[in-house]
């Protein structure tokens, strides 16, 4: 694999002591911090629903804020399940299963000292999903509106429940409230009734405290001491989260001591981190490496014959000794082994003969070219090594008869594309769009992608797929509170998606971390998301 291995290091070639930004060379050491050097080219907003992606959630949603469930983090060895968080239970109405009827922890203190009630729930509401209220955030609408499409009414019922209703059957809604963080009309109002004054001096009820917040150099997190949950009371008392999106600059940073811990080291590092005697971690999660085609009309993607031959033409074993072994191949929205992985006719595998068969019989070849364009970013959340990885995706399909050029824009750019739809005109033509996605949970591993009426704005089909034999399947898992009969439908859905090649499946990440001996309790999760309040630095 020398070639491809040339393809990553050409991708990554900075200096390796390149000069780094500012704020990470005044990072340094103190008793207690912990600095991380996140994937982002910005700090994730601090408003209770940030933007970033999952990687954004991950540092900024469920550090200074909680929702009302919560991912139970704290194990290795098994997918995180959701748990209570502010809410200690959720059940739907016998009368009415489209109203959820959510009890509130009690006891629950924000950090500026003020109780939680429902009202503040409302509150939080609110600002992420009604358009006329004083205080609403359209930053917040654009990331929460897309987790939750059925929400229809909210409510206070006395200070202890919060009423929520959905304008469909819905039994997904628990995997919903996890999107969104609480805050109070208190703390806006002492911010000036200003969102991006509020995010200087944020509030939730979260493990850390805020106490610096500049969105293109850092964010300073303290311990919160008080937290209703002792077990995840941080064991540091720092939290410094740094954005360094180019990976080079984030091993530099490891290594001349200016963070302690980094996400999604650059594979060709690893070897000389370890021999270093770094720690790097790695584990399963949810996550699949895709490009999710367009269907709209003049796309070459509407072929059947294109999308299977497409995923017929990749190398994933050559991609993935390209990445120093850190995937799983691609096999669909869910890899082997998970429960709703379904038992597809036409597993993906690699035959460039039988893609070569599939084009020719759809009228194309290496001598007669489809030229498309695909979007993609540099780096970003989950987006593991993207231009080295689609520079790959990019021989493999030159060699079948597929030209493709690269529309490169910056992560959340790019999720703003993605968020806009494929007919927006800011798509500009692109045909398929490379954004690497959670399966977190049935919403966001399949049905946000694949339900007609889910187009943006409303959530993430993209690529304006539309097909009643999927709808009603999604109706079917949307009225089934049954785990068991749920999870078979979940599977029949997702093997019909591997079947019709709805997206180019490349790889499952395996989240590598790189850290300092210093850094010691951390349990990496079988998850997006990950807890830091157990880290100790020694």
């Amino acid at each position: 694999m020398p070639a491809r291995r040339a393809l990553i290091r050409s991708a990554l070639a900075a200096p390796f002591a390149a000069a780094l930004p500012w704020d990470v060379t005044r990072a340094q050491t103190a008793s207690g911090t912990l600095r991380v050097g996140m994937t982002a080219a910005a700090v994730p907003l601090a408003n209770g629903v940030p933007d970033q992606g999952a990687e954004g959630h991950r540092f900024m949603g469920i550090t200074l804020y909680d929702q009302l469930t919560m991912w139970d983090l704290s194990r290795a060895d098994a997918p995180a399940t959701l748990r209570p968080g502010l809410a200690t239970a959720w059940r739907t109405d016998p009368a009415d299963p489209r109203r959820w009827i959510i009890t509130l922890r009690e006891g629950v203190r924000f950090h500026d000292g003020k109780e939680m009630t429902a009202e503040d729930v409302v509150f939080s509401y609110d600002r992420a999903f009604r358009n006329d209220a004083p205080h609403f955030d359209p930053r917040a609408a654009a990331q929460a509106r897309i987790r939750m499409p059925t929400i229809a009414n909210w409510r206070a019922e006395g200070p202890h429940t919060f009423i929520l209703e959905t304008r469909t059957v819905d039994s997904l809604v628990p995997f919903g409230l996890a999107w969104v963080g609480i805050t109070h009309r208190g703390a806006w109002e002492a911010a000036g009734r200003d969102w991006d004054r509020f995010m200087e001096r944020a509030v939730g009820t979260g493990p850390y405290r805020l106490e610096s917040f500049s969105v293109r150099e850092r964010a300073v997190l303290l311990r919160n001491p008080n937290y209703w949950d002792a077990n995840r009371i941080p064991r540091h008392e720092r939290l410094v989260l740094l954005p360094l999106a180019e990976p080079n600059t984030r091993v530099a940073a490891l290594r001349a001591n200016q963070v302690d811990f980094i996400e999604a080291p650059p594979p060709d590092a690893l070897p000389a981190l370890r021999q270093a005697g770094f720690q790097i971690v790695s584990n399963t999660y949810p996550h699949n490496w895709t490009w999710h085609f367009s269907m709209v009309e003049g796309s070459p993607w509407r072929d059947i014959r294109v999308r299977k031959a497409a995923n017929l033409a990749i190398d994933r074993a050559g991609i993935r000794e390209m990445l120093g072994g850190m995937m799983l191949p691609g096999a669909g929205l869910l890899p082997p082994g998970h429960p709703w992985h379904g038992a597809p006719r036409e597993p993906i595998r690699t035959d460039v003969a039988a893609a070569r068969r599939l084009m020719a019989e759809a009228g194309f070849s290496r001598q007669n070219p489809i030229r498309t364009r695909v979007g993609i970013s540099p780096s970003g959340s989950g987006q593991m090594q993207p231009l080295p990885m689609n520079e790959a995706v990019q021989q493999n399909l030159r060699e079948i008869g597929i030209e493709v050029t690269f529309e490169v824009v910056e992560w959340n750019a790019l999720l703003g594309l993605w968020r806009d739809g494929a007919r927006a005109p800011s798509n500009r033509g692109i045909s398929a769009i490379n954004i690497s996605y959670a399966a977190l949970d049935p919403f966001t591993a399949l049905i946000r992608f694949l339900k007609s009426d889910l187009t943006p704005p409303a959530a993430n089909n993209w690529g304006f797929f539309s097909d009643p034999a999927y709808d009603a399947i999604i109706a079917r898992v949307y009225e089934t509170f049954d785990p068991a009969a749920q999870a078979a439908l979940l599977s029949e859905l997702h093997a019909k998606v591997v079947d019709d090649a709805l997206f180019l499946f490349v790889a499952h990440d395996l989240n590598p971390r790189a850290m300092s001996r210093r850094v010691q309790g951390f349990v990496q999760a079988q998850s997006w998301f990950q807890d830091l309040t157990p880290i100790r630095m020694t």
